[in-house]
């Protein structure tokens, strides 16, 4: 009986490490590829193949090594479709090094010091009476309010982003993936 007892208790821990574990490394597919939280957030995206024009735009503006510290961050990652909503040449002249500073501000208009999941952001908007204020890592602003179920994101301009899947975290932060690239005020 004693045997019984000791093999039930050792099949519980080892089922209890196995859960703890999966909670650690839970993934999130993004864009067809596995998120894994102990990646970071460039590791990350680069695996995406809905983000393959915000690697590029990454790249092109210097941030990659940036996006690669500790952190932590949380980054509204717009997707290919939310680039290509842009006036018709935009990326492409974004792309070039002459514009490299406006891109730069553009993308740091996306990243939020800190990590705020969908948890921390909805304590805010309840805190803000509906609406939270965010600094960007750029100086800018980004509003966050929720449309229902969905966190939505307005930028400086009025332009209004959804949330379409939250809570992707990462080694230095978590990301959110976002239906529409949010411009600064100039």
């Amino acid at each position: 009986m004693k045997s019984v007892k000791n093999f039930a208790m050792l099949v519980a821990a080892a089922l209890f490490m196995n859960a703890s574990y999966a909670q650690m490394d839970k993934t999130v597919e993004v864009g067809g590829a596995a998120m894994y939280p102990s990646k970071n957030i460039v590791q990350n995206a680069m695996n995406s193949k809905d983000h393959t024009t915000l690697v590029a735009a990454v790249k092109a503006a210097g941030l990659v090594e940036t996006l690669e510290t500790p952190g932590p961050f949380t980054v509204f990652a717009p997707t290919n479709e939310a680039f290509d909503m842009l006036p018709k040449g935009t990326v492409e002249t974004l792309l070039k090094p002459e514009n490299k500073s406006m891109l730069t501000t553009i993308l740091t208009d996306h990243v939020v010091a800190g990590k705020l999941d969908s948890k921390e952001l909805a304590r805010l908007i309840k805190a803000g009476n509906g609406k939270a204020e965010l600094k960007t890592v750029a100086g800018g602003k980004l509003w966050v309010s929720m449309k229902r179920d969905k966190i939505m994101l307005t930028d400086e301009k009025g332009g209004m982003a959804t949330v379409t899947i939250k809570n992707v975290y990462q080694s230095n932060g978590v990301i959110h993936v976002i239906d529409h690239v949010v411009l600064p005020r100039s």
